[in-house]
């Protein structure tokens, strides 16, 4: 199956939007009790303009949008290095297994490695095991001795 691999486009809002509410329900489907917000207008709220918070890549076969992976990049103080998050992944469920994941991270790699970051980092679901052993098989593995916290006073 011959992909393309490109920077998403405001056009790209509503497709997007279609594809992150599939993400959504299959989270939640895994039990995941998130009041999913991600839609195509906070996706061009927040994915373009002056100050983006998230850039993005997609993946077209036959001229239609069947994945899509966003990222932001951040900085490690400990280490000195620039990382690059990726905050979300999802491959339309009848396109996987075809190389669309694979894809788009390493397009992600090459921009990430292009602008100076040094590892890609991410999150995922604890009971997303197909995601899991997606990471895995790219050669990713989790950061054992850490744990994310979150503080929400703003």
């Amino acid at each position: 199956m011959k992909v393309n691999i490109r920077k998403s486009t405001p056009d790209d809002a509503i497709r997007i939007d279609q594809l992150a509410t599939q993400f959504a329900s299959y989270l939640k489907s895994l039990g995941d009790l998130t009041d999913f917000k991600f839609n195509a207008d906070t996706y061009l709220r927040d994915g373009f303009g002056a100050d983006p918070a998230f850039s993005g890549l997609v993946a077209e076969f036959d001229g239609q949008v069947i994945a899509y992976l966003l990222y932001h990049f951040g900085y490690d103080t400990d280490r000195a290095i620039r990382l690059m998050y990726v905050v979300d992944l999802f491959v339309q469920e009848e396109m996987r297994r075809q190389g669309c994941g694979t894809a788009l991270m390493e397009a992600a790699a090459r921009i990430g490695k292009k602008s100076g970051a040094v590892e890609l980092i991410w999150f995922v679901y604890s009971p997303n095991k197909l995601a899991a052993g997606f990471y895995q098989g790219l050669g990713a593995h989790y950061l054992e001795d850490l744990r994310f916290m979150v503080w929400r006073p703003l």
